[in-house]
């Protein structure tokens, strides 16, 4: 049963797979959680009968006993997947940041595998076409924060598959940092790039099931004939250890859940001049420079922040900024998760860097700007403004987010 209507998605899929509605009594929920895919094999694969699939994912797209989901519905006579669609990094993984693999065929499963890194529009339209696909299927683990480009491979893959007359369907996964809220300041549009194409909250606080409603009602053109497969045995509350799934890095600067925790805080600092960790074990909680000495970590530890602490710290990257050079900062510690707000801890460590440091830049493209969605982060801070104010210059735009957000909200 497609989608009649922008934005919502049919509970046809749901109805159909065991506990797969978000919306049965928690008396009833299971007791363990299982993913989108899960529930699509123990439905019999039943929304892609009949159609040539194709499948955007990359090396997150796996089972919990990690294989690759690509290999077993290859595998599976039950649908026929026909080709493969690879985001930023790879379907396999084996490009860096801002790299991608490129067309070629799978050497384990000889299925054609397109690129549709930073394609997008008709481009990535023709694309589609070309595979011959009936339906574009997405799996891909998110981390939560408006500048991870694989919600943007989603849109865009949406977007292009409504102009290629393709089907839509997406399995869900958990947002690893929690469901519970939106934070931090909401994109402008004439800030639009690939770490941001919509106005949405730096931590949006959604898994991409409700991204994809969100994407379909309130800013494609024209909406795609979209349906999902929803998790069941998510909580909103729950970050990604009680998943019980394991953890495939989605991309080569983010290891661990602990990284996608601070990376929608921390990954500002790539709009400066210092390090955010890359060539680190720690990239994202490891933050320096050289010349950066001990009174930036007191510094911020004076304020008090809730759920962290900072550790002065000293490390020498393997590659980016500062490459095989010895470097001071700090280090990351969150005590309480629930407590943490990355965002605004993220703020604060740029204004404290740049007061304790007199070396302290932004990068010449005011890529800040498009990490923040605006001018208004840099501009506060380069006008002496303390952390609260900068927070408290984004808060009517993120209610106004937060009130559309609750829209396309599934899980309790």
């Amino acid at each position: 049963m497609p989608l009649s209507r922008r934005g919502l998605l049919t509970t046809a899929t749901a109805a159909s797979l065991p506990a797969c509605t978000a919306a049965a009594p928690t008396q009833h929920r299971p007791k363990r959680l299982r993913t989108g895919f899960e529930n699509l094999t123990a439905g019999n694969y039943a929304p892609l009968t009949g159609k040539k699939v194709g499948l955007v994912t990359n090396p997150t797209g796996v089972t919990r006993d990690v294989r690759h989901i690509v290999d077993v519905m290859h595998a599976d006579d039950r649908v026929n997947l026909t080709a493969v669609f690879g985001p930023e990094h790879g379907f396999r993984g084996t490009a860096q940041a801002g790299g991608s693999e490129g067309r070629y065929d799978d050497p384990a499963t000889g299925l054609p595998v397109y690129d549709t890194y930073l394609k997008s529009g008709r481009p990535l339209a023709d694309v589609f076409t070309a595979s011959g696909v009936d339906t574009v299927v997405f799996d891909i683990q998110d981390v939560g924060a408006r500048f991870y480009t694989y919600i943007w491979t989603l849109y865009d893959c949406m977007e292009a598959a409504q102009l290629a007359g393709k089907t839509f369907l997406v399995l869900d996964r958990p947002n690893p940092v929690t469901g519970r809220a939106a934070q931090g300041p909401v994109l402008h549009k004439e800030f639009a790039t690939f770490v941001g194409r919509q106005p949405i909250a730096q931590a949006h606080g959604m898994t991409v099931a409700e991204l994809a409603r969100l994407f379909n009602e309130e800013f494609l053109a024209a909406p795609v004939e979209l349906d999902a497969v929803l998790m069941s045995g998510w909580r909103r509350s729950e970050f990604y250890d009680a998943s019980g799934l394991p953890w495939v890095p989605p991309s080569p600067n983010m290891p661990t859940p602990d990284t996608a925790l601070v990376y929608s805080g921390t990954c500002l600092f790539e709009g400066t001049n210092l390090s955010e960790g890359r060539g680190t074990t720690r990239p994202f909680e490891l933050l320096g420079a050289e010349g950066v000495d001990r009174r930036w970590a007191v510094a911020a530890e004076r304020l008090g922040l809730p759920g962290v602490h900072f550790r002065e710290a000293y490390f020498a990257p393997t590659f980016s900024k500062f490459q095989g050079k010895t470097i001071g900062g700090v280090q990351i510690h969150v005590h309480d998760r629930a407590a943490y707000d990355p965002v605004r801890t993220g703020v604060a460590l740029l204004v404290t860097a740049k007061r304790a440091w007199s070396g302290f830049t932004w990068r010449s493209d005011n890529w800040i700007d498009k990490l923040t969605g605006s001018t208004l982060v840099r501009t506060m801070i380069d006008a002496g403004a303390d952390t609260d104010e900068v927070v408290a210059g984004w808060q009517r735009e993120l209610a106004a987010f937060r009130r559309m957000r609750k829209k396309y909200l599934i899980y309790k």
